[in-house]
């Protein structure tokens, strides 16, 4: 496997839910570093399509990961393969602590990569026995997104992680999200386009459950005409901003 072949590769995926078309032919491909901004309005099957990746949902179509076929696995298999699902409602357990939190994202029989998790998150460290529920907006999501590299993953997928936060709040997710690209690459579902402009290299927009633009994000961002008919709203506001944020 080279360094120019994708990680993740998704051909016509098509989900039907509950008798609706959801996804229509999504086909993308996520490369072995930086972050990928998987965009779109509400609605056009962004969650859909990450559930589809990893099994979630039924689906047809094709995925590779990591040069191999993973369509027909079921979620626990593609995720042992080397994916971190970090959820929009970020799934932490708020009776437990944050170390008890992390204890049980432990992938047995690898060694847990505590000290990366503390190194890019010391608050984890500092907060190790307060329970999780007691936890910031902010705090939870580096909580989600330290879990998901506590294991040695060569992807990480983030669902929405600004959802429902403030707009100082915000910036704190955008430093999280931006550190853990760093180490791994990341497939990013978001709709502030500042924190998307801050850390996307390339973004991929569906409308209506197909992909209607693939290209490097910067480019994207930069041309308000296209971000108007592509998205449906203006320009990018600044970090931590809501103004960018289409919902």
């Amino acid at each position: 496997m080279t360094a120019a072949e994708p990680l993740l590769e998704a051909a016509d995926l098509h989900v039907w839910i509950e008798g609706s078309h959801i996804l229509q032919g999504v086909s993308f491909t996520v490369p072995r570093r930086g972050v990928t901004a998987l965009l779109g309005r509400n609605g056009v099957g962004k969650t859909t399509t990450v559930k589809a990746l990893l099994g979630l949902v039924p689906r047809g179509g094709r995925v590779r990961f990591d040069g191999a076929d993973t369509t027909a696995l079921p979620t626990h298999a593609i995720v042992a393969r080397g994916i971190g699902y970090v959820p929009e409602d970020r799934g932490v357990f708020s009776a437990l602590t944050v170390a008890e939190n992390l204890r049980l994202a432990e992938r047995r029989p690898a060694r847990p990569r505590y000290d990366l998790v503390h190194e890019l998150f010391p608050e984890l460290r500092r907060r190790a026995a307060q329970p999780a529920g007691t936890l910031s907006g902010g705090q939870q999501q580096m909580l989600a997104i330290g879990r998901a590299l506590l294991n040695d993953n060569a992807l990480l997928v983030v669902d929405e992680p600004t959802k429902g936060l403030a707009p100082r709040i915000v910036a704190e997710v955008a430093d999280a999200v931006a550190r853990a690209a760093e180490r791994v690459p990341v497939l990013l579902v978001e709709q502030n386009l500042a924190l998307v402009r801050r850390v996307a290299d390339r973004a991929v927009v569906l409308d209506a459950g197909r992909v209607i633009h693939t290209g490097p994000a910067a480019e994207l961002l930069d041309d308000p005409e296209r971000v108007r008919s592509l998205l449906g709203v203006g320009r990018s506001a600044p970090a931590g901003d809501t103004a960018g944020r289409h919902t």
